[in-house]
């Protein structure tokens, strides 16, 4: 394998920087109320499934009495 210096892998860093498409202010605000949306759903939806186990774990317990 060929040795990089240090200012050579500096330099590809530059260049591959300036490839990068960044995203527009909006398209990030965007994805982060997308990903604020859907971890509330799956917050509700784990909590509706948590509560349903819950109640038939309590209700097969109050039969073994």
């Amino acid at each position: 394998m060929a040795k990089t210096t240090p200012i050579e892998f500096l330099n590809q860093v530059k260049t591959e920087t300036k490839k990068v498409v960044w995203p527009t202010r909006r398209e990030t605000v965007m994805t982060g109320v997308m990903v604020v949306v859907m971890t509330t759903i799956l917050a509700i939806f784990f909590l509706a499934v948590d509560s349903f186990f819950e109640t038939l774990v309590r209700t097969l317990l109050s039969l073994a009495k």
